[in-house]
């Protein structure tokens, strides 16, 4: 939810009133993805990181604006948290060497918010490790209108304090400020309407084995959770659903229920039709600016974005990929997700079972490399079946024009035959330390920065 809004307090017309508007633009958005030929063009990819802030003991570190007025770079901006930023990066085809293009910008953005800390630094880590429930007052919001706003249009629709249950972990919360534990490497494909059905669809198959291969949140307030925790703590924070009708199956944040039959305006309809709206911010700028406001308030982990640059176009946006290890760990994961999902894409998945799919993420956010996932009707080990899965994904990024040196996946399977993940990294290492989490903090930080890949760290 990037978009601004000037102020954080609506009255129930605000609430009604742009209602009506989000019925209007939606009837609007779908003349728009009707027309002959939309958003064709360049298959593009760009993306977004998120960071934490630390201070030299590894602790997080509340100074975001500081930071983003030192540095001055508008590809930096404020995250939810104070002790979060995030780069977003310059979008470029597909075809080429994007990898190592987005590898390049992001170590370079990384280092730059890095470098403007003295004592502490910058950090690409799912959940960091070192958090403690003193991390998540109201305090550590970020100082902008949207996210006061956000909160507010979010105490509208649920009761707080709030239950947060992830296996035993079981806490009180209050506000949404517990959001900002998470911090994620999205990615965004552009996509043309036709072929929009197909690709999401992939990309709803692809990202469980690819997230097995990508965990890097295993740790929580002192307690060892899933290989990917975000993925439960974020669905658990950003649950709006009254919890005596559920009125909705889906919470906020969702994997989804079912494939995608027709297309995006399926998806654009059931946001508009099923959710409530957290900030009526009206405005009489830009195209849909309340129809993508709105859109921007529901996270699917894979989520359809409409975009009005350069004549109107689609993209997924590829949100389940956590922060980390490195930028050469991130590039090769965008490369494995893409691949797979062009490859799967060329298959009418919509005869599947959408359950293998729905239960292979879940089981790949809990059990990473070690989960057992179902395809093709098998049953298969997550490692052995990324494996397998490498040289489809790599033949069809080839075919989409990648450069044969940034369709090697080897660091993928490097990762995967060390079972080296940057969960199974700071499990190892947290061990090792004796419980320290701030040592770990500070060993990961000097890892990060040499741009190894994790499963060259010591």
């Amino acid at each position: 939810m990037g978009q601004d809004v000037d102020k954080e307090r609506f009255s129930e017309a605000d609430y009604l009133r742009f209602g009506e508007r989000l019925t209007e633009q939606l009837a609007e958005l779908r003349e728009l993805l009707d027309r002959p030929g939309f958003g064709d063009g360049v298959t593009t990819v760009g993306a977004e990181l998120e960071l934490f802030l630390i201070d030299e003991r590894g602790r997080p570190l509340p100074r975001n604006a500081e930071v983003l007025d030192k540095l001055g770079d508008d590809r930096l901006v404020m995250e939810l948290g104070r002790y979060n930023v995030e780069a977003n990066l310059t979008p470029l085809p597909l075809a080429g060497r994007p990898f190592t293009a987005l590898a390049t910008e992001m170590q370079e953005l990384f280092k730059a918010v890095d470098g403007a800390i003295d004592g502490g630094g910058a950090l690409p880590i799912g959940i960091l490790p070192t958090l403690g429930t003193g991390d998540f007052t109201h305090a550590a919001i970020s100082d902008e209108a949207r996210y006061r706003a956000m909160a507010r249009g979010m105490r509208r629709l649920r009761l707080e304090p709030f239950i947060v249950q992830i296996d035993e972990l079981e806490l009180e919360v209050e506000d949404i400020i517990l959001e900002a534990a998470n911090t994620s490497w999205q990615v965004h494909l552009r996509t043309p309407a036709s072929d929009f059905a197909r690709l999401y669809n992939a990309a709803q198959l692809a990202i469980g084995p690819v997230l097995a291969a990508s965990g890097n949140s295993p740790l929580f307030l002192g307690r060892q959770l899933w290989e990917e925790t975000r993925i439960a703590l974020f669905e658990e924070a950003s649950d709006d659903r009254d919890v005596e009708r559920r009125f909705r199956r889906d919470g906020r944040v969702t994997f989804g229920s079912d494939w995608v039959r027709s297309g995006a305006f399926e998806l654009f309809e059931r946001y508009v039709r099923d959710y409530e709206p957290v900030i009526p911010a009206l405005s009489d700028e830009g195209e849909l600016p309340e129809l993508r406001l709105h859109l921007g308030t529901i996270w699917q982990w894979n989520r359809p974005v409409y975009d009005p640059a350069d004549g109107g176009h689609l993209r997924i946006e590829f949100r389940a990929l956590p922060a980390g290890p490195t930028c050469a760990d991130m590039a090769a994961n965008t490369a494995f997700l893409l691949g797979l999902t062009l490859a799967l894409a060329e298959r009418d998945l919509t005869e599947l079972p959408f359950g293998d799919a729905y239960q292979n993420f879940y089981r790949a956010a809990m059990r990473g490399l070690q989960a057992k996932l179902t395809w093709e009707g098998q049953e298969v080990l997550a490692s052995d079946l990324v494996l397998s899965l490498l040289p489809e994904a790599k033949a069809a990024l080839l075919r989409a024009g990648v450069d044969p040196a940034d369709a090697d996946l080897d660091v993928i399977a490097q990762r995967v035959r060390l079972g080296r993940t940057g969960a199974v990294w700071q499990r190892e290492t947290l061990a090792e330390l004796g419980g320290d989490s701030e040592a770990l903090v500070r060993r990961y930080h000097e890892n990060a920065l040499t741009g190894m890949p994790v499963h060259m760290w010591r």
